[in-house]
């Protein structure tokens, strides 16, 4: 199986073999790669005639170094790190207890509270988190462990024997922008593996070539998707307080958009904010980027934010499709694990415990599999086994149809809630049917442009000061590095689609719903009047929105070299 990058002829891969790779350095991977070491020192101590190797194990992540690329809200569920390591809260990087929660409708210019926090947005004894700070630890005690982390290494494409996943080929290092191998230049390797773990994130590169393959998504709902956009403020001191949660809802999202903001307080003096925002929006005008911009720019919002300023910025998906979407979790050779297998609770917009969770239950699986030397389907089904009688499924299983329940728009959404609170999650069907983010989408024709109604959140944001930026400006708060003399990461198959189709049936919407202004239409020197695609990669925040979002599927995002991306430092 081939990434979509033309591979460069006659090059040798050298090979590594590993009796388990991992492929993701975030919570999944990690504590998947920390649960088996465990597992293995365990075993050693009880058979030290027959003992397992921890030096076959391998974490490869992308990043330069472990939690560089990880971003959230954040907020942690503490339950599946105190079955991991018991005691965690004592050294593990946690900012906050949630001591005081307030959730919110707003208006354009009012806002009004709700009474009572609805149980979903109760977070109570959770803690306010840096996720990359988090992860950063979490990698310390995964090294410590004796379990190496390869950094800067991306996975380019599966190795498959016959219908067996055997291993990933790493992605080949300097390469120019025309494909061919600089003076720097050194392919990428063939890790051949018995077992080979997904835990990539949302929309991975590879567990997307994993579902395609084997056709995994046959008879489940489509996975859907959200976008967070967040910013990291520097606030006066007593604004938020440190554990303060704020949850809104309304404006400046409409009733046909699903999403909402938070902000969460870290210590007293700085604050996450963002927006989230389903992306089965109708629109193409639509812009989350915007949409967190007019947010801030609310009076309740632009007072706490006053004599502030921005230090980091990001942009994340997230999973919403629920169990229904869920795909078969192993196979001969393979798991997927974490946001890359969809687990999330769309509900809770929470999903780090059951990444974590998930993680351990891999590697409960990869474990036994080592023991009996058996790494086909039958043994590795044990995995989706133990998830099915996990809390996983205990959480996931009363919102199973909670997002599916919005696709018609905000006051529908909240009736089907409602239903399906008082049915255990049923609601009026068994399995509410869902679709592709990209085929909600309607064509620009469909929005005539003097309405006014959706001002807030179309069409790129300007720079207003202080308070709001431009999307260029907040790439530059994100750390953004990419090695600029390599091939395009962000590959458009037919950009004829996007010069002459596109651009009149829904308005190049690839221009709004990426964060990061990685695509822009620009004039066309060969034929004036005429405009055409124009790529910025080295832009790219790795959210993989285009991948998702594009009406026409024509956009696929592949791993740039490894060690490029942003830098969420304290995100």
């Amino acid at each position: 199986m081939q990434s979509f990058r033309k591979p460069l002829a006659g090059v040798d891969h050298p090979q590594m073999d590993a009796d388990v790779v991992i492929v993701g350095g975030g919570p999944a991977g990690l504590a998947c790669a920390l649960r088996l070491s465990q597992l293995i020192d365990e075993h050693n101590a009880k058979h030290p005639d027959a003992p397992l190797s921890k030096e076959n194990i391998n974490v490869l992540e992308k990043a330069r170094e472990a939690g560089q690329h990880c971003l959230s809200g954040a907020l942690l569920d503490p339950r599946s790190m105190r079955e991991l390591l018991p005691g965690f809260e004592k050294e593990a990087p946690l900012d906050a207890v949630v001591q005081k929660e307030g959730v919110y409708f707003l208006t354009e210019k009012s806002k009004w509270k709700f009474p009572i926090t609805p149980p979903p947005l109760r977070d109570h004894g959770n803690h306010v988190i840096s996720i990359n700070r988090f992860t950063k630890w979490l990698a310390k005690k995964v090294e410590d462990a004796g379990v190496t982390i390869f950094t800067g290494f991306a996975g380019s494409e599966l190795l498959l024997n016959d219908e067996n996943v055997v291993g990933i080929r790493t992605d080949d290092k300097g390469v120019d922008k025309n494909n061919q191998p600089k003076s720097n230049f050194e392919p990428g390797y063939d890790v051949h593996s018995r077992i080979t773990i997904l835990a990539e994130g949302a929309r991975g590169s590879l567990t997307k070539q994993l579902i395609n393959r084997f056709d995994l998504q046959a008879n489940r709902n489509p996975q859907t998707y959200g976008v967070g956009v967040k910013e990291l403020w520097e606030i006066p001191e007593g604004r938020v307080a440190k554990g303060e949660v704020i949850y809104t809802l309304g404006w400046p999202l409409t009733r046909a958009e699903y999403g909402g903001s938070w902000i969460y307080g870290i210590d007293g003096r700085q604050i996450s904010l963002g927006l989230v925002l389903g992306l089965d929006y109708k629109d193409p005008r639509t812009d989350p980027h915007h949409a967190l911009q007019s947010f801030k720019k609310h009076p309740f919002i632009a007072k706490l934010l006053e004599g502030g300023k921005v230090v980091r910025y990001g942009a994340k998906t997230l999973p919403y499709g629920g169990w229904f979407s869920i795909p078969p979790l192993a196979g001969d050779g393979w798991m997927m694990i974490g946001d890359s297998a969809g687990f999330l609770n769309s509900q809770r917009l929470k999903g780090i415990h059951l990444a974590i969770k998930s993680g351990m239950l891999a590697a409960e699986a990869a474990y036994r599999a080592l023991v009996a030397g058996k790494f086909d389907a039958a043994h590795l089904n044990e995995y989706p086994k133990a998830v099915e009688n996990s809390w996983i499924k205990k959480e996931l299983w009363p919102v199973r149809n909670f997002h599916q329940g919005f696709e018609k728009g905000f006051l529908h959404g909240l009736f089907h809630a409602g239903l399906q609170q008082l049915t255990g999650g049923r609601g009026l069907h068994k399995k509410y049917p869902s679709h592709p983010d990209y085929e909600q989408m309607e064509r620009i024709e469909k929005f005539p442009r003097e309405d006014t109604s959706r001002a807030a959140i179309i069409g790129p944001a300007r720079r207003e000061g202080t308070l709001t930026f431009d999307k260029i400006t907040d790439v530059y708060y994100s750390g953004t590095k990419h090695e600029e003399d390599q091939p395009s990461h962000l590959i458009i198959h037919d950009t004829n689609i996007c010069n002459q189709r596109c651009v009149r049936e829904y308005g190049n919407p690839c221009q709004n719903f990426c964060p990061a202004n990685v695509y822009e239409m620009v004039e066309n020197s060969e034929s004036p009047g005429a405009r055409q695609i124009h790529l910025n990669p080295s832009n790219c925040v790795h959210c993989k929105t285009c991948d998702i979002m594009d009406p026409y599927q024509i956009i696929t995002w592949v791993p740039p070299e490894g060690g490029g991306g942003p830098n969420y430092d304290g995100m």
